[in-house]
């Protein structure tokens, strides 16, 4: 089974990006995050005509995440972290799929810090951890991914000297991003590649792309029953360079059957 993650940086704008990627790439289960779209506005019929199902959670001009499924076989089971009901942003949404429970998430990016969307950051941060203990200790097999807007490691910026003050790398969110590895969860593509550069975000400005000067800020989070099917992953990289394509590049895992 592949499972994938993509911020698209907006749907209806990259449409023909994502179903090319689709097409080429058939993943099995797809997350997507910073939809920016409303609800009514999720392009629907061309992802079933690319052969997913598809469940979403918009919000108009920002946020929005969604889950697809080949199968079909999609049972949501929230929208939005169950410990904060007040939070209006599209963050967040999980369903059961093959078998799988998927977590889908947007974090927020937290700048400027400090401030209010930093401190919003920590926030959303510390109830996902929360709501990630309660998924562990469920005992069922379990993927959260998406966009977590964490640099996690120097080994995971180009020159991370650069980033020391930026909310995505700031001690406060790489030590919760390291407290909540601690309750179990495997990170799949650092696994995968120990001790190797890997990006899977390259900004716009600078030729970031070119120059392979990137980020790792995508990310798949396995606890023990994933962790031990986990048999190959990596970044479609190529995508990165298409024309009118996000500034994110797909990030997958490849599953072994049970």
């Amino acid at each position: 089974m592949k499972i994938a993650t993509y911020n698209v940086n907006g749907i209806n704008g990259r449409l023909p990006v994502l179903l090319r990627w689709l097409e080429e790439t058939a993943p099995d289960i797809v997350c997507l995050q910073e939809l920016k779209a409303p609800q009514d506005k999720f392009p629907e019929k061309a992802i079933q005509d690319a052969g997913y199902h598809a469940i979403w959670h918009g919000q108009k001009s920002w946020n929005g995440v969604a889950i697809l499924s080949r199968s079909g076989d999609i049972k949501e089971v929230r929208r939005g972290l169950p410990i904060d009901p007040d939070d209006t942003q599209s963050r967040y949404i999980e369903a059961i799929v093959n078998g799988i429970v998927v977590g889908c998430l947007y974090l927020p990016n937290g700048n400027p810090a400090p401030g209010p969307k930093f401190d919003y950051k920590l926030r959303w941060f510390k109830q996902f951890t929360v709501h990630a203990a309660t998924l562990l200790a469920s005992g069922k097999p379990v993927v959260l991914t998406g966009d977590y807007n964490v640099i996690p490691t120097e080994l995971d910026a180009y020159k991370p000297e650069r980033w020391v003050t930026d909310a995505l790398f700031r001690p406060e969110v790489r030590s919760a991003f390291h407290t909540l590895i601690a309750q179990g969860w495997t990170d799949a593509i650092r696994k995968l590649y120990r001790g190797e550069t890997i990006y899977t975000f390259f900004d716009y400005f600078r030729n970031a792309y070119g120059r392979n000067a990137g980020l790792r800020i995508d990310h798949f989070l396995l606890n023990p029953e994933l962790d031990s099917r986990l048999v190959a992953g990596g970044v479609n990289l190529d995508v990165r360079g298409w024309e009118k394509t996000s500034d994110h590049a797909p990030v997958w895992i490849e599953l072994k059957d049970q």
